[in-house]
């Protein structure tokens, strides 16, 4: 006989320990079974950067989770520091997303006005102005969209502080458990069986990223979704470059604690590699010195990789599996796998819980359409 549990999570990312956290607040017997470390793939390797505004342009289902998710931090994070012990490093000195030619300030021109009728806050700042803000920032720029909710964290801390809080509220944690399969019958879930015995619950949640297709596939299952891979440096700076963040096409530059900053990321779909690369690290160097001109005297620290999963609509999977009872999927967040966190915990618990949900705009019932297009 294995071990019982209400709810079994496959994946300790962030995801998987958000919504282990919001079942574990909830009273559930929970246990998130991770096949290595926590937070050891895409969570830990990201930018932290909380771009509700920044990523996500237009107003829609997705836009307004997003939205959501980013308020819930200010409430969440002390509570997760609290329980966890963890220090998140939330700042919120707002974003800068620049145009580099006229195509791109009118096309940042016309967000501003969409998201303000959407009700968030966003402003053009013409070069003067952005210098005047940010003196570090090439004045080869013709300004930029200033969005000031818009935020950041350490991604890797705020994941583990997911996970330790989630285990100071019940929750159990067993990392290097593989998943073989999952236990389905009489198109049910039973629980799944793993490289550490067998994890018995009625309801399993797969939240593995861009291994959720792996995991689904071993009993017979397809989800649409690919890894996708992307490579980020960091530099260490004697004096800040920058207080906020400097979005743009292809290049992001996020200032954290201790003169650390992180540089992101390229784009490769369809791969699994973890290796760096000369040619993607170097297009970040030129992308960044275009933006902030002295990132070239800076110090260098390292370079990573993350594997993010995009789902074949853009749109993420959160809801029960349309055949088997008792079987859930989060994933396919793609690049906001850390700001979509608080509010998919939610969301699953809700789920779970048999909480009227209104019509969810990511539940699977879409996935019979997806896969036969």
């Amino acid at each position: 006989m294995g071990k019982v549990f209400d709810a079994v999570i496959v994946g300790g990312g962030i995801n998987g320990s958000s919504i282990a956290f919001h079942l574990a607040k909830r009273g559930y017997k929970v246990a998130v079974l991770e096949k290595e470390k926590i937070a050891g793939k895409a969570s830990g390797a990201a930018a932290g950067i909380l771009g509700a505004q920044t990523e996500l342009d237009e107003d829609g289902p997705l836009f307004r989770m997003a939205c959501k998710s980013r308020s819930m931090y200010r409430s969440l994070i002390p509570e997760l520091e609290d329980l966890s012990q963890v220090h998140i490093g939330y700042q919120n000195k707002g974003m800068y997303k620049v145009a580099a030619d006229k195509d791109q300030e009118l096309e940042l021109r016309r967000l501003i006005e969409s998201q303000r009728k959407a009700g968030e806050q966003a402003e053009w700042l013409p070069i003067d102005e952005l210098i005047n803000r940010e003196p570090s920032v090439s004045s080869q720029l013709l300004g930029a969209m200033y969005i000031p909710n818009d935020g950041q964290v350490q991604a890797y801390e705020l994941s583990l502080a997911f996970a330790k809080a989630s285990r100071a509220l019940g929750a159990e944690i067993y990392e290097y458990a593989s998943v073989s399969e999952l236990i389905l019958k009489d198109e049910k879930v039973h629980g799944v069986a793993t490289s550490q015995g067998e994890f018995l619950a009625e309801s399993v949640i797969v939240a593995s990223g861009a291994w959720s297709r792996e995991v689904l596939e071993k009993s017979g299952l397809s989800l649409p979704i690919i890894p996708v891979k992307g490579e980020c440096l960091s530099v260490i700076a004697e004096k800040p470059l920058v207080q906020g963040t400097i979005f743009s096409h292809g290049c992001y530059i996020v200032p954290k604690q201790s003169g650390r900053v992180v540089v992101g990321a390229t784009v490769k779909a369809n791969s699994f590699d973890e290796k760096v690369t000369l040619g993607g690290i170097s297009s970040l160097m030129e992308k960044a010195r275009n933006l902030i001109p002295d990132i070239a005297n800076t110090e260098w620290e390292r370079a990573w990789t993350g594997i993010r999963p995009q789902s074949a609509d853009g749109q993420p999977f959160l809801g029960e599996h349309p055949v088997y009872k008792g079987l859930y999927i989060a994933a396919g967040h793609f690049r906001n796998g850390i700001l979509l966190a608080p509010a998919t915990g939610e969301l699953m618990a809700d789920i779970l819980e048999g909480k009227t949900v209104q019509a969810n705009p990511f539940s699977l019932s879409r996935l019979d359409k997806l896969v036969h297009t």
